[in-house]
């Protein structure tokens, strides 16, 4: 693995390079060979790029699309940009210990608008309802995303209901959707990434697929494990703060971080090099992993987030985010590499080194 590489000299051929680099990312990514759809498709990682690939973009493709990023960042008449997003939430239990799907469907859509680089502002709601579900479960799911509002600074400002026949969903499902504007002059994404550049996650990872997973009560295991579902808008407004040249942002959702690290190196055209002792694991999740044999890399998270970070700002970045009370876990673990191009790679506590593939199957339940 080394550190050299020739960079384009102007932005014109930057952006060429990164179209190319698109390009040969969705050549790349698995094509779709299944007749149905399975579980797997939607556990964030080669069955799902596959069916959005082969379904979805093919038949909706446009520029802003094609980024696949957690946000569409589109321009204004008024030459100001905006994110915009959308998701829909479905996890079992509805409500598990940390938080709660009212919770999920707000945080979750403010952090996409918040990784584009934008300041989430505006949110819209819409309520699948099962016939029989109780009415004072619904009041204090929407009780739950009220408060999640206020706390990341957002307000719901329209919605919708559909009720169906028994039997037809698990309780309640729910799609919300946000919009957030992106501040003069700050850019983010793929093409801007470069070899030295750091990689900082911004806490602990693997909380809340193990305390999905868990508060199922199959598995006759016992942790104690929290959900980390948070709004982290304001985490990355400190942490851009004290580091403005931060290049590409994600939230490391379905998939984990090995899929999101994937992502990234495939479409950048680089490797992304990660340390196994550097990444930061509570105890009880990589225990419970262990006993699942899952690995943490690829349990979601739902208030984390992985930044791409120039090295000469990547100790301000991480001091911005333990100064914050989501970040106090942030730590760097690992750098980007111009080869293996596409790659990424995980240096083990032994000295050896092992490939990170992109998430293959669907090791988890509905956690998000």
């Amino acid at each position: 693995m080394t550190n050299t590489r020739t960079e384009p000299a102007t932005a014109v051929e930057r952006e060429a390079r990164m179209l190319e680099r698109i390009d040969k990312f969705r050549k790349r990514r698995p094509r779709l060979l299944d007749t149905v759809v399975t579980l797997a498709h939607g556990a964030g990682g080669k069955s799902s790029a596959a069916l959005v690939d082969a379904v979805f973009l093919e038949a909706f493709r446009n520029p802003e699309l094609e980024q696949l990023g957690d946000a569409a960042v589109v321009t204004l008449s008024s030459d100001e940009r905006m994110a915009f997003s959308t998701d829909s939430y479905v996890v079992q239990p509805l409500r598990f210990p940390g938080g709660s799907i009212g919770n999920l469907a707000v945080h979750g859509t403010v952090n996409d608008l918040a990784v584009a680089g934008a300041r989430p502002r505006w949110l819209s709601a819409a309520f699948v309802i099962e016939e029989g579900f109780a009415i004072a479960d619904l009041k204090q799911i929407v009780a739950d995303m009220r408060e999640s509002a206020l706390a990341a600074g957002v307000k719901i400002v329209t919605g919708d209901t559909k009720v169906v026949g028994r039997g037809a969903a698990d309780g309640v499902y729910i799609s919300t959707a946000g919009m957030g504007l992106i501040p003069q002059g700050r850019k983010l994404g793929a093409e801007l990434v470069k070899p030295g550049d750091r990689v900082v996650v911004s806490g602990t990872i693997g909380e809340h697929g193990m305390a999905v997973m868990l508060a199922r009560g199959e598995l006759a295991i016992e942790a104690d494990i929290d959900s980390d579902t948070a709004p982290v808008n304001g985490l990355v407004e400190a942490m851009l703060a004290a580091a403005p040249s931060t290049r590409w942002m994600r939230d490391a959702t379905r998939g984990g971080v090995g899929t999101v690290c994937n992502e990234l190196a495939q479409i950048a055209g680089l490797a992304v090099v990660l340390d196994e002792d550097k990444l930061p694991v509570q105890p009880q999740v990589l225990g419970a992993c262990d006993m699942l044999g899952i690995d943490p890399l690829y349990v979601a998270n739902e208030g984390k987030f992985i930044a791409i970070v120039a090295p000469e700002e990547a100790d301000a970045a991480v001091a911005a985010l333990r100064a914050h009370p989501l970040g106090a876990n942030a730590t760097v673990i690992g750098e980007v590499m111009a080869e293996p191009e596409g790659i990424v790679a995980l240096r083990t506590a032994f000295g050896g080194s092992r490939i990170v593939d992109m998430l293959v199957g669907d090791p988890l339940p509905r956690i998000c």
